[in-house]
């Protein structure tokens, strides 16, 4: 089933001047689709788009087979929940305060949360592995730590869909690995689809099951991880030449080569 279908896209911030033009995208249930691509090519203004936030100039967006201009916020909230790059709430909520944020798009006016409400917050807290976190505030927390109560928060929304900007942004290397395995099981277990912009192209060819990559606005490539991590089309992509080493167990990993790596390997020869 197509959950979200992005057809002929254009969009921008200023008339004249797109930031992403004629963009076809599909995501069906189950996905874990990962976007990569430089810094401005528009992975976050196309993530701003698919959320329903983003005007399109042309094009249609849909989502479940219904037009998005015939929903309503509170309904589209209802079926995606986003990730942002950074989310640094103004006051200092607790974590469970923050995580039921995410059933407001259910509340009726004047109302507070049902049992249902809470039950959803508790599973939305276990499932994001932040449950011993629940009455600690957001200031008192690690990068990684507030990372996983905003997907909390997501999740409590019950969405069919996740969007993430670049999830793992400013965390270290584990918190890093616990963010993408935490969506990993997310997808894999709870059937959570998922469509995440990340830089890390090892990460994206590890977890994810399909790639889209973005240049200049468009989406220049797609598929498996093993047709889309290229050496030459990343290097074309990124302006710089790259490695990509293929293990006997199907494993991909990414190494750019700098300037220096260069000077070595011509030093040795």
């Amino acid at each position: 089933m197509d959950l979200i279908e992005l057809h002929n896209a254009t969009a921008g911030y200023t008339r004249g001047k797109a930031v992403f033009s004629d963009v076809k995208l599909t995501l069906s249930a189950g996905d874990f689709v990962g976007l990569i691509g430089p810094n401005g090519c528009g992975k976050s203004t196309l993530i701003r788009a698919l959320a329903g936030v983003m005007p399109l100039w042309s094009g249609s967006l849909s989502f479940g087979g219904r037009r998005a201009e015939d929903l309503s916020r509170r309904e589209i909230a209802r079926f995606l929940g986003v990730v942002p790059q950074e989310a640094q709430p103004p006051f200092a909520f607790s974590v469970r305060e923050l995580v039921a944020m995410g059933r407001h798009p259910f509340l009726r006016r004047f109302r507070g949360l049902s049992t249902d409400d809470l039950q959803i917050v508790e599973e939305a807290l276990i499932r994001a592995d932040v449950l011993e976190l629940a009455d600690r505030s957001l200031i008192e927390l690690s990068g990684g730590e507030r990372q996983r109560v905003i997907i909390a928060r997501a999740l409590a929304q019950t969405p069919s869909i996740l969007l993430l900007d670049e999830p793992s942004n400013h965390l270290d290397i584990n918190h890093q690995v616990e963010v993408f395995d935490l969506l990993y099981r997310l997808n894999r277990e709870a059937g959570l689809t998922l469509l995440c912009s990340t830089h890390d192209l090892n990460f994206a060819a590890e977890y994810c099951q399909r790639i889209l990559v973005m240049d200049g606005g468009r989406i220049c490539a797609a598929g498996a991880p093993e047709q889309v991590i290229d050496e030459q089309l990343l290097a074309q992509v990124y302006g710089i030449e790259i490695r990509v080493d293929r293990g006997a167990d199907g494993s991909i990993r990414v190494i750019p080569i700098s300037a220096k790596a260069k000077e070595q390997l011509a030093k040795g020869k």
